[in-house]
């Protein structure tokens, strides 16, 4: 029997099938691997002793259990590219369309992870340019969107500064135009008030230390957020002297 590679279907809200949202791809690829799936397993389990108009016992054991009657891997193995019970290799789009279907679940990743993910399998290269681009199309992987919530997140999260945030965007791949984008969500501003904060929750800690360990504990903790050396020594400085902390001398980088 001929196999054929098939992308679902991409209805539209309102039922047309031009396209479809990201949630909405998400389901109809899932889905459409999972019916597959079903579908080659009923194929396999059907025709044994017993078989006629269901599974058998001896049948439906073997599904439960997740192995074929020799022993080896169920379809779910195959699901992570190894081959099929005939020794046919799996369809390499088919396989990548698993492996990318995986990768994001519950965990938004950007176009190159996904695409280091399929090397580092041996997807040939013509197939997963296919299953990312399509995916790309459906909305399933979207470096702007990634970004941008990257950006929010550690910001808010971490306190990282944009210096940070950027260094972490380039390391998975992000595109510079699109990095940039992200990070100017961020002012100057709302930047120094993070800092403050940031020292605010840290300056009980340093209490009982000489003036110069407190300023080099504090600004090199803003420093390894990504904060400029400039904004770094003003804000420690400031807060230095609501305590009452002699800072004469602190103009100086640290």
């Amino acid at each position: 029997m001929t196999r054929r590679t098939e992308w679902p279907d991409s209805p539209e809200p309102g039922g047309s099938a031009s396209g479809y949202g990201a949630a909405d791809g998400f389901a109809a690829e899932r889905g459409a691997a999972a019916d597959e799936d079903g579908a080659r397993s009923g194929r396999r389990s059907r025709g044994g002793p017993g078989a006629r108009g269901g599974f058998g016992e001896g049948a439906g054991r073997r599904g439960r259990s997740g192995t074929r009657g020799s022993g080896s891997p169920s379809s779910s193995r195959a699901g992570e590219g190894e081959p099929r019970g005939s020794g046919e290799p799996r369809d390499p789009v088919e396989q990548a369309r698993g492996i990318c279907l995986r990768l994001l679940t519950g965990t938004p990743r950007t176009r190159k992870q996904l695409a280091d993910a399929l090397r580092k399998r041996e997807i040939p290269e013509e197939a997963a340019e296919e299953v990312l681009s399509r995916f790309e199309d459906v909305g399933l992987i979207d470096d702007a969107a990634f970004a941008g919530a990257w950006v929010e997140s550690r910001h808010h999260g971490r306190g990282l500064a944009r210096r940070a945030l950027v260094r972490e965007l380039r390391t998975k791949g992000v595109d510079s135009a699109v990095i940039d984008e992200a990070v100017g969500q961020l002012d100057a501003d709302q930047e120094e008030e993070t800092a403050r904060e940031l020292v605010a929750r840290k300056l009980r800690s340093t209490r009982g230390l000489d003036r110069d360990k407190r300023l080099r504990r504090l600004a090199g903790m803003l420093a390894r957020k990504g904060y400029g050396e400039g904004m770094a020594l003003r804000v420690v400085r400031q807060a230095l002297e609501e305590e009452g902390e002699d800072t004469e001398g602190l103009d100086e980088p640290f």
